[in-house]
């Protein structure tokens, strides 16, 4: 059986390197650990109605899986990785869940009102919102990134979670939540990712206002800060060199894995967390956070 571990020490020489975003994660060499095998579930989201930007693999497709795993069904907003996206939705349904897929980008506030329609006409209510989905495009120096690039990425990192929640937020009732997935670099920063990470510092702001914002709806607003995980948007965004070296900066000394940070987004979720609202998890190989 694979570990983490094992799966990390591959990456190096194995990785398959693809440069258009968002990637494809079958055509990934090692594949990202997407399902924890020995986890039980105990219907903490029984019966429960999710969406997820980006769910169609990396961390969204680890999450649709144990979210199916804890009883609830899911719709996955995705771009055009349709081949992972059916896989997710066959897992999901092997595991006896409901699973929608619906292809667009999230950048775009109409395909946001889109997803959302589609999943109340078809699970009729909308209990979890995972806003994840996310580009990013390395530069050397700030002086290199065009218009068109930032644009680009703020685009999908951060009005896409102001297009979802605009549209999710009247549907929402007493018990539901919302998650938002952020990153490490929004703490300590990244030479190369100056406007992903400015995104990211974004969605920490945004969860901790919309927190206050809402909170007497009795709806919860957290978020997650991965640190480096092995999905599809690193081969597509990275060098071979730099993969060689992904991961070994923090004190775990490897990448995490999907599978490794899905859990944060069950508890976040359930009722385990109740007590928690404006909150940011950070599964990140020990990186101690600031702020």
């Amino acid at each position: 059986m694979e570990t983490p571990t094992s799966i990390a020490q591959k990456i190096p020489h194995e990785a398959e390197i693809e440069t258009k975003q968002p990637g494809r994660q079958y055509k990934m060499k090692p594949k990202p650990k997407m399902d924890k095998k020995e986890y039980q579930g105990c219907n903490k989201l029984k019966n429960k109605v999710a969406i997820i930007t980006g769910g169609d693999s990396g961390i969204g497709g680890a999450v649709a899986l144990l979210y199916a795993k804890e009883g609830a069904d899911v719709t996955i907003a995705y771009l055009n990785e349709h081949e992972d996206a059916k896989l997710i939705k066959r897992q999901v349904e092997e595991i006896g869940r409901r699973c929608l897929l619906i292809a667009g980008d999230v950048g775009k506030e109409i395909f946001c009102k889109k997803v959302v329609e589609s999943t109340l006409k078809h699970f009729d209510k909308i209990d979890i919102l995972i806003n994840n989905a996310a580009v990013q495009y390395p530069q050397d120096s700030i002086v290199d990134i065009s218009a068109e690039q930032l644009l680009e990425t703020f685009r999908t990192n951060i009005f896409s979670y102001f297009f979802m929640i605009k549209a999710a937020l009247p549907y929402l009732k007493k018990g539901a939540s919302i998650i938002n997935t952020t990153s490490v670099t929004a703490y300590k920063g990244s030479k190369e990712l100056i406007d992903y990470s400015a995104t990211k510092g974004a969605i920490v702001a945004l969860t901790r206002s919309l927190s206050e914002s809402i909170i007497d709806k009795g709806i919860r607003v957290n978020a997650v800060a991965p640190g480096p995980i092995w999905t599809p948007l690193i081969p597509a965004s990275f060098s071979k060199k730099h993969i060689k070296e992904f991961g070994k900066n923090v004190p775990m000394k490897r990448p995490g894995q999907p599978d490794e940070v899905a859990p944060c987004y069950v508890f976040l979720a359930s009722e385990d967390s109740s007590y928690m609202s404006g909150q940011v998890l950070h599964p990140n190989g020990g990186k101690i956070i600031n702020g």
